[in-house]
């Protein structure tokens, strides 16, 4: 009997120490968890400075015009001023959640100075996916985060310079910019820059790591989007919300190819 006590307690002390280290091990793994889950502190001051600036630029954008308003006293009519309003809100909303949703984990905390300045597509992406690329850093992480923000800048920067000095030169260039084969080209600029940013998805990137097969991951989304051309349902008017509806399909048709075990995380390999 005193030799079953022994073995019993003997049991119980075992698992209470197994169901300690068990706990132990799982306070240890939560605190490594949000240690990793901690934003680096300049991604940590990008935000709040970000935030700060991008209110005041919406104050600063709206207190204009209403001061204008006041001066001249011509404050427009509450049904002159609503349809025009609700039509905008019916192309820019979906548009505003379509680019904050696709475009912010490539942007990151530079997304504040992108959405501020504009010409997200056809300037500041194009910039931010080339300086990632040509740093050789991963999106969404800390590196990537600083190279956006600097690649951004630097394009806003030069951006206005160029403005600028347009600005000064529009008369001595008047000739030139209307010169028909300047027109011509100039409708390249667009197709150009797409084809550029197109042409990194066939790439490995900068990074330490790239997905096999990522592309079949767009292959049902952009089926329909054929179909729905084809059919004349799709259309510039709703392209927006085509775009809400088809990020969330590419996420779930890359989730199942990668449960299939089709699309894969590699690591790139070094060349020595």
């Amino acid at each position: 009997m005193e030799k079953k006590r022994e073995t019993t307690e003997n049991r119980m002390v075992q698992e209470s120490m197994k169901t300690t280290e068990n706990a132990g091990a799982s306070v240890q793994a939560e605190v490594e968890t949000k240690k990793e889950m901690q934003m680096d502190p300049f991604v940590q001051w990008a935000h709040r400075f970000g935030r700060t600036t991008l209110l005041c630029f919406i104050v600063y954008m709206l207190i204009v015009p209403i001061a204008i308003c006041a001066v001249y006293d011509c404050f427009p009519s509450f049904k002159m001023l609503v349809p025009g309003l609700i039509t905008i809100l019916l192309i820019m909303v979906p548009t505003g959640i379509a680019e904050v949703g696709s475009y912010t984990p490539i942007l990151g905390s530079s997304s504040y100075l992108t959405f501020a300045t504009g010409n997200l597509m056809n300037l500041k992406m194009p910039c931010v996916v080339n300086a990632q690329k040509l740093a050789k850093v991963e999106q969404s992480t800390p590196e990537g985060d600083a190279i956006a923000l600097i690649a951004t800048a630097v394009s806003s920067i030069v951006t206005i310079v160029i403005l600028a000095v347009g600005l000064i030169f529009i008369v001595p260039l008047q000739p030139l910019l209307s010169n028909p084969y300047v027109a011509t080209a100039s409708n390249y600029i667009m197709p150009a820059l797409f084809g550029c940013m197109a042409l990194s998805l066939f790439g490995n990137g900068g990074g330490k790591t790239y997905v096999r097969n990522r592309l079949l991951c767009a292959v049902v989304p952009a089926v329909l989007v054929a179909l729905l051309t084809i059919a004349g349902i799709a259309s510039s008017g709703i392209a927006s919300y085509l775009l809400i509806v088809m990020i969330p399909l590419t996420i779930l048709c890359a989730r199942i190819l990668w449960k299939k075990g089709v699309v894969k995380v590699a690591e790139v390999e070094k060349k020595e």
